[in-house]
């Protein structure tokens, strides 16, 4: 439960980070975001899950993170 919680709270300091250096880029990305196709933004999505599936395997089953 320790090691979620710090995952999750290492996920929002990520999603925040952002924001915080720049508001006015995140505005004109999120337009944009906004103005995309709904399937356009579900291939995104599906990629980057698959990266995210990817590097968890790699770290979980690989020796090159120690």
């Amino acid at each position: 439960m320790k090691t979620l919680i710090t995952l999750v709270g290492l996920v929002l300091i990520l999603e925040g980070l952002p924001y915080v250096a720049s508001p006015e880029g995140m505005k004109r990305w999120l337009q944009q975001i906004n103005e995309m196709r709904p399937d356009a933004l579900r291939i995104m999505g599906i990629f980057a899950m698959a990266a995210g599936f990817f590097l968890c395997y790699l770290a979980q089953k690989s020796t090159l993170f120690g």
